[in-house]
């Protein structure tokens, strides 16, 4: 799939930041390509780039609008459909990272049809999968796992990415969600695939390769979050990761989205171990990536420095602080040959 840049950013009127982290991701990462936001009454998320009308947007050369929000169960509601429709008036594509095909919706698709413009459905893949095999292949992987969802996985695999390509490592980010897709241009929503098909889906997003490279694969949900721990679970058999890096939003108490309690560092650890020997009888840990934008900056490195003593791994915020230290673990766990 072919998505035309530059990208005007639709954030409808979501409640909260988290709401609209697939904008937040794409405007991070791919900055030179967000010209713009839309935004609804009401909308509490902010890119920090120019509010831009439908008119403006194509002035300044937009080529698709980008439903850039997440939602339980990835619904586009009823209210943002004549925004949509609008923006197929005016002359852009639009593209979207929900559940719901924005074909399936009879006005939307007039629109597309009518005026000859794109609908892009990142979450459904046209691949078909085989199911997972499980069997040892060459190339190094590394998982991003949670305590929960919406933690920081795809930050810290695209941040490890930067970081081993500037010192050498012949590395590449795997996108298994949608805004990983817009990001890298490539990958599979895993949560959009056939439970049956998640490892076989994982297994074709990296597969054998040279044995020093690495395929640094975005990580989805938490083993322990009661809506998404089959996701997760499969997603860590497919990808038969070497090592992996935990990730932690340490201002929680409880998941994201239900009153289950936060699981610890330590949990995590031990139980991605236990799973994860299904495939990879060596895999562990590597490091610990902690989102610590609600601290001061005194406050997290505390909290980081006691991390790291009382987990013995290197533990940072990726976007903060860097990931050297992580990389420094890697390269002194598995050594070029």
């Amino acid at each position: 799939m072919q998505i035309a840049t530059p990208y005007l950013m639709f954030l409808g009127d979501v409640p909260d930041r988290l709401a609209a982290k697939t904008a937040y991701g794409i405007a991070d990462w791919r900055p030179e390509w967000c010209i713009g936001q839309i935004r609804m009454d009401g909308c509490a998320a902010d890119l920090g780039i120019p509010d831009l009308t439908l008119a403006e947007a194509i002035e300044k050369g937009c080529r698709t609008m980008v439903v850039g929000v997440v939602n339980a169960g990835g619904r586009l509601p009823d209210h943002w459909v004549a925004e949509i429709v609008a923006a197929l008036e005016a002359g852009l594509d639009v593209a979207s990272g929900l559940h719901v095909r924005l074909g399936s919706i009879a006005e939307i698709a007039e629109a597309a049809r009518v005026n000859g413009r794109q609908l892009h459905d990142v979450r459904h893949s046209t691949e078909s999968f085989d199911t997972g095999k499980g069997t040892k292949r060459l190339g190094k992987r590394l998982l991003t796992v949670g305590t929960d969802c919406s933690v920081g996985k795809k930050y810290a695999a695209l941040a490890l990415e930067r970081g081993m390509r500037e010192r050498g490592f012949d590395a590449d980010f795997r996108a298994t969600g949608q805004t990983g897709v817009f990001i890298s241009g490539r990958g599979v929503a895993i949560d959009a695939v056939v439970a049956d098909f998640i490892s076989g889906a994982v297994e074709w997003i990296a597969p054998a390769a040279d044995p020093e490279h690495w395929d640094l694969i975005e990580g989805q949900g938490s083993l322990f979050h009661p809506s998404f721990a089959g996701v997760s679970l499969g997603l860590l058999h497919g990808a038969q990761p070497d090592a992996f890096v935990i990730c932690h939003e340490p201002t929680r108490t409880t998941m994201r989205g239900v009153k289950h309690p936060l699981p610890s560092i330590a949990e995590v650890i031990t139980q991605t171990i236990a799973s994860g020997r299904l495939t990879n009888p060596d895999i562990r840990p590597v490091g610990i990536a902690v989102n610590t934008q609600a601290l001061e900056e005194a406050e997290a490195r505390k909290l980081l420095d006691e991390l790291t003593r009382e987990h013995d791994l290197p533990a940072t915020d990726p976007v903060r602080f860097g990931v050297d230290g992580i990389v420094d673990r890697i390269a002194a766990e598995f050594p070029k040959a």
